[in-house]
């Protein structure tokens, strides 16, 4: 039976998917192998002597032995799926599956061999650490090969999914480096050899790593994580190797805990989530039905809530797609969490080598990249019209991390990060005319992580309560809220205590307010949980600084964050994570600014979810809270884009039947004339939280002031309930 027609058969893929890998492109065509066999045999000479300089003799010699090491692993696993013998039950699971079964065992010991070099008690002194490797190598070839390092381990995963073709192209490459580096006279030729050869293999293979990033965003097809969720035995947590992803006790812990849960409540978890996907179509006026596929996004061990949720989204007609996180500098290894990840095992990892794409960006490679991506999307449209957006489940409660910056690590010229910023801009506009903005949707829901601490399970139950809240209360609350900002022009914001946020917030006008509002009333739809209004400033006449104490914005605790802005712009920014004052400006240019120079306030919001407040206040979590939850739970401003990106054009209407008018600002005006340059490409919310919140005014064309909130209540008649969690 082909996999198409099992898929039909368990109903998580619908007739139109279709698989288009060959033999060459998952990794077992011929000429592959006779490549990877002649590359294996020259390393294994390398590993052996590796016949360079004494001081790269160890860094060969160490990376010669991973390759060796995969080289095993990968026979290990063909043995095992050649070997089946009598036994029905991996030969039936072999078959559905496409990969063998490995004990708990024997995937505990493997993972503890291959990530050995990740965990904190070795990676100081592994090639792994820019550090150590610039102390060993010297400073011009230790940042290159230890990024080189770090692009290896995911030849980990790529064993599992048998893409043979990507081991034999980085084997290739290390052979190609090893020549390098014996030819080199002196250390500055060896470094431009190696920047040579890792430059010309990313821009030469870009025809694989660009089509397989397209393609695996759009086709449902490429079912290897699909099928792990779908056939695997859940209740035998064995199956978690299969991802060859690191898998550490919160995936382990995670899994476990889902397993006890009833039937009932996982049907709820998943409901709750395929629900406000569903229901983000439809509250915007998106046609679902023309859309035939969905990108799921979860960490490892929630396969569970998952495989319902597959089932859940089957039955609207949308087949999954399940894409693996980012896995090598090209893709942006290090910035974060998306796609199907798990928790990593070292953050100062992710953190030393986010930047290592620097090691070779250029505007060539760039626009290489940008060409493969159009011909793919073209070469692919139909598929491409059929993906309905991302659904994606995030989790809080990791471990406090605090950086530590090197001077090893890669810092990207000023031209880069004005490439990285362009590319960025037209990556986006392609895929936009393809997956088109105003007729996709998306959903996001939240859970904690077992290393929240103790209270996990208490903590989790709480969390699926909020999100499972009535959102009938609050609309109707919400919108005492909204018609009140409605007589206003302008809102004002100011912290109390030691929060010094003092902004005033310039706000849309309304031709009509009898049939217009400026601010949307939304409930638990794309956003999970319920509790928000929100709206598109405008830029001129918003002035003022934002502060917060702390805020965790995509697995990064900002401290003592201050933001200054003039007619809505960014014009000066600070933090505390650092003694250096420069060091925290870097921080927030990275991680925050996503390196253009200034950014616009594309949203201001009132979070009313007051519940998720308490909740955070009574377990000690507020700072561990994903933004997704703690926007809800007070004020919050994003930077970037508006709300309604590349959908200004669609009309929008709340619940009382007036139509949301603020949806652009005078950048993204300008959409028409310069696509590129109307869109950032980032939204990222900042929220002051209710006990840092002194006054939400709202100042209207007389001067006269209303309050929305006062000293951390809410003080608008009918929304009294909501000061109901802030008591103690």
């Amino acid at each position: 039976m082909t996999m198409t027609k099992r898929c039909l058969r368990e109903g998580y893929m619908n007739q139109d998917t279709r698989k288009e890998h060959t033999e060459e492109d998952s990794g077992k065509g011929i000429i592959f192998r006779e490549r990877y066999e002649l590359a294996m045999e020259r390393i294994a000479g390398i590993a052996a002597n590796p016949e360079v300089r004494e001081a790269l003799c160890d860094y060969m010699m160490q990376i010669g032995s991973f390759f060796l090491k995969i080289d095993r692993h990968r026979a290990f696993l063909e043995e095992k799926r050649e070997n089946v013998g009598q036994d029905p039950a991996t030969a039936d699971f072999i078959e559905r599956v496409g990969y063998p079964r490995l004990t708990r065992e024997e995937g505990a010991k493997w993972q503890e061999d291959i990530y050995a070099a990740l965990h904190e008690d070795h990676y100081r002194s592994s090639y792994l650490c820019p550090d150590y490797a610039v102390r060993r190598l010297g400073a011009g070839l230790g940042g290159i090969l230890s990024a080189f390092a770090a692009d290896l381990l995911a030849l980990i995963p790529w064993v599992y999914e048998g893409r043979l073709d990507l081991l034999t192209i980085y084997a290739e490459l290390f052979v190609m480096i090893h020549g390098d580096l014996a030819m080199a006279k002196d250390e500055g030729a060896a470094e431009k050899a190696v920047r040579d050869s890792i430059y010309w293999f990313y821009r030469d293979y870009s025809e694989i790593f660009t089509r397989d990033a397209v393609m695996n965003l759009i086709d449902p097809g490429r079912d290897f994580l699909t099928r792990i969720v779908m056939e695997s035995d859940l209740s035998d947590l064995s199956y978690l190797y299969s991802y060859g992803s690191p898998i550490g006790e919160n995936e382990l812990a995670m899994a476990a805990y889902l397993n006890r849960l009833s039937e009932e409540e996982v049907r709820r978890m998943a409901a709750t989530y395929t629900e406000g996907y569903r229901i983000g179509f439809q509250v915007t006026g998106k046609d679902i039905s023309i859309k035939s596929a969905v990108k799921i996004e979860y960490p490892i061990g929630m396969e569970r809530m998952v495989r319902q949720a597959i089932r859940n989204f089957c039955k609207m007609g949308l087949a999954p797609v399940l894409v693996r996180e980012s896995i090598l500098s090209l893709q942006g290894r290090g910035k974060g969490k998306r796609g199907v990840f798990s928790c990593s095992l070292n953050r100062q990892f992710d953190y030393d080598h986010k930047n290592d794409l620097g090691y070779y960006l250029d505007a060539g490679l760039n626009q290489r990249r940008l060409e493969v991506m159009q011909d793919t999307f073209e070469k692919h449209k139909k598929l491409a019209r059929g993906m309905g957006g991302p659904a994606v489940i995030d989790v809080f409660g990791q471990e406090d991390f605090e950086p530590v910056n090197s001077e090893a690590n890669y810092h990207y010229s000023t031209r880069q990060q004005e490439l990285n910023v362009s590319y960025a801009a037209q990556a986006g506009q392609i895929s936009n005319r393809y997956i088109i903005g105003r007729e996709r949707s998306f959903t996001m829901i939240a859970f904690p992580l077992p290393s929240i601490g103790d209270q996990f399970e208490e903590i989790f139950a709480r969390t699926m309560e909020i999100n499972t809240l009535d959102y009938h209360s609050y609309q109707r609350m919400q919108q005492k809220i909204i018609d009140l900002l409605d007589q206003g022009e302008r809102v004002h914001v100011q912290g109390q205590g030691g929060n010094q946020t003092d902004i005033t917030v310039e706000l849309f006008p309304t031709a009509d307010p009898s049939h217009m509002t400026r601010f949307e009333n939304c409930v638990a739809d794309v956003n999970i949980p319920v509790g928000e209004v929100f709206t598109s400033p405008v830029l001129e006449g918003t002035n003022g600084i934002l502060h917060v104490s702390h805020v965790y914005l995509d697995g990064m605790e900002f401290k003592d964050l201050r933001l200054t802005f003039r007619d809505g712009m960014l014009v000066d920014y600070s933090c505390g994570n650092f003694e250096s004052k420069e060091e925290g400006r870097q921080l927030i240019r990275e991680n925050i600014l996503y390196q253009h120079k200034s950014l616009p306030i594309g949203e201001f919001a009132i979070g009313t979810n007051t519940t998720a407040y308490r909740m955070a206040k009574d377990y000690g979590i507020g700072s561990k809270l994903p933004i997704l939850i703690a926007e809800k739970t007070g004020p919050h401003f994003a930077l970037g884009d508006t709300c309604y990106s590349h959908e200004e054009d669609n009309r929008v209407y709340n619940p009382d039947g007036k139509e949301i008018v603020a949806k652009e600002n005078s950048i993204s005006k300008r959409r028409k004339e310069d696509p590129i340059g109307a869109y950032f490409g980032c939204h990222t919310d900042i929220t002051v939280p209710f006990e840092e919140l002194g006054v939400i005014e709202v100042i209207s064309a007389d001067g006269r002031r209303r309050d929305i909130i006062r000293d951390g209540k809410f003080v608008v008649p009918g929304t009294e309930e909501l000061n109901l969690p802030l008591s103690d």
